[in-house]
């Protein structure tokens, strides 16, 4: 008996998760780091940069959904005192739930908090080795559907990620790149 009871719940639980809607968003965006490092070298920081950024997103209902942002690896130079110093590359998957305000026009404004992670992908230049981070990430947007869209839209948002990857040099120095990105997309939607 309680077999069966377990059984049909998880049946009900199933049938209630396939009852939203996914929506794959494809954007490009403008990384851009807010912070200066100060180093016993001098003044370290990564440069702007620009990114395809992919995601995909679940919505639960009309207001709740978590987002997915799946970029391909974005490229930093890192400046000393404004010359090149290093490069690195990272992948930055960044997970955030979402409170989407459904209103009666075509626009829809959301907000969302998550998390973030800073993944190395190659060093070259003075970098010796990059760690991986972890931070907070928090979003602001809005999708737009026109009038003769069925399923598909544009959206434009910004993400702030708290990012500060520990770095160390050829020379043996070390120190905590303050990236913390404000990352600005503009895309198209596709909604399931």
């Amino acid at each position: 008996m309680l077999k069966q009871v377990a059984l049909i719940a998880l049946m009900g639980m199933s049938a209630s998760a396939m009852a939203g809607q996914w929506q794959v968003k494809v954007g490009g965006s403008v990384i851009a780091p807010t912070q200066d490092t100060n180093t016993a070298l001098g003044v370290v920081k990564a440069d702007n940069e620009l990114a395809f950024t992919p995601s995909v997103e679940y919505f639960f209902n009309d207001n709740f959904s978590a987002e997915l942002l799946l970029a391909t690896p974005i490229s930093h130079d890192v400046l000393l005192d404004g010359n090149d110093a290093a490069s690195l590359k990272h992948l930055p998957p960044t997970l955030t739930a979402k409170y989407n305000f459904k209103n009666s026009t075509r626009f829809t404004p959301y907000v969302g908090v998550g998390a973030t992670a800073f993944i190395a992908w190659d060093e070259s230049g003075a970098a010796a080795k990059v760690k991986n981070d972890i931070g907070y990430a928090a979003q602001l947007g809005m999708n737009f559907q026109p009038a003769d869209a069925k399923n598909w839209g544009v959206f434009l948002d910004v993400r702030y990620a708290d990012l500060s990857p520990e770095v160390t040099l050829n020379n043996g120095a070390k120190f905590d790149l303050d990236i913390d990105p404000v990352i600005y997309t503009l895309g198209y939607s596709y909604k399931f």
